[in-house]
């Protein structure tokens, strides 16, 4: 709104038109460098800044379209579980939390399992969504990863993890600590079939993921700059009353003291995935004619930070 239509009257307001909705995030601002870029070329550029590099959150439909052949995807349906099985009521009811998420990502739940072609190969491969309640694992995210394992188990494919969770869904209480072992598993049963399990720790990665199946992939890649970590440094440091050494939990720091196996950009994730998918089931890749394909235009994204989950 401007001083013109604040000070015009109604009837003169009228003339110059019908209002005009504009989306309000046209432009991205860096978190680093506080560099401004239009949303339409931060889609393109997979959600990467330009100038700094750094690595925005990635939508999920998004991060499946990027990895598989041509952007096409089969969504493996995930089963239902009980909807607040414990009543749980803080500030808000857990039911009303459920429900604003559902409406904001237009997803059932934190978790999305696809199906589809890596150059030629067949792989399953699950997203885990920052913005649904942090990403945090309760019983529906669990029973999605489980699902999409034995999705892979049963039609012998690798199955590629992108993880991103503030933690375990405290609303659920212990349901969902009980989604650990359950998803570990599942992760076992893969390893028995001689099926590539890799896991893709993007930012941040916390809590009870971290404690889990996040944690147990026969390779370990990080995305530049992802946090990584069990507890918070923010915690550490005051339970240790130690000031931490820097870059410390970030995935540069994880990959020189051994804990992850490679930190890739992910302009060359993609094709780092293929690389070791194809020599894990020891197969030749077939290059897609349009195997990278630009991205959809997404809606204009809600840039403000979803509540993290309880880690």
């Amino acid at each position: 709104m401007n001083w013109i239509t604040n000070r015009l009257r109604p009837g003169f307001r009228n003339l110059l038109g019908p209002k005009r909705d504009t989306p309000e995030n046209l432009w991205v601002k860096c978190p680093e460098t506080g560099e401004m870029v239009f949303h339409r070329d931060l889609v393109a550029n997979l959600y990467v800044i330009p100038g700094s590099g750094y690595h925005l959150r990635m939508p999920a439909e998004d991060r499946l379209r990027s990895l598989f052949d041509e952007g096409l995807f089969e969504q493996i349906q995930t089963p239902s579980v009980p909807v607040d099985p414990l009543k749980f009521r803080d500030e808000r009811r857990y039911v009303d939390r459920l429900k604003d998420a559902r409406a904001k990502t237009g997803r059932e739940d934190a978790v999305l399992v696809g199906v589809g072609t890596l150059d030629g190969l067949k792989v399953t491969a699950a997203v885990q969504d920052f913005d649904f309640l942090g990403g945090s694992l309760g019983m529906a995210a669990g029973a999605a990863v489980v699902a999409g394992m034995q999705s892979a188990a049963r039609h012998r494919t690798p199955f590629i993890m992108f993880a991103a969770s503030g933690g375990a869904r405290m609303q659920e209480g212990i349901l969902s600590l009980m989604q650990m072992p359950k998803t570990t598993v599942a992760v076992q049963e893969l390893r028995e079939l001689g099926l590539p399990y890799i896991v893709v720790l993007t930012h941040p990665t916390t809590g009870g993921v971290t404690a889990s199946y996040a944690m147990l992939g026969d390779v370990q890649i990080a995305e530049p700059g992802a946090l990584i970590g069990f507890a918070g440094p923010r915690v550490i440091e005051q339970t240790i009353r130690e000031k931490l050494p820097p870059g410390f939990q970030r995935a540069e720091y994880l990959h020189e003291h051994g804990m992850v196996d490679l930190v890739v950009p992910r302009h060359n994730l993609r094709s780092t995935l293929s690389r070791i998918c194809h020599l894990l089931v020891k197969s030749e890749p077939v290059r897609a004619a349009a195997a990278s394909v630009p991205m959809p235009e997404a809606p204009e994204p809600d840039t403000a930070e979803p509540a993290a989950a309880d880690a």
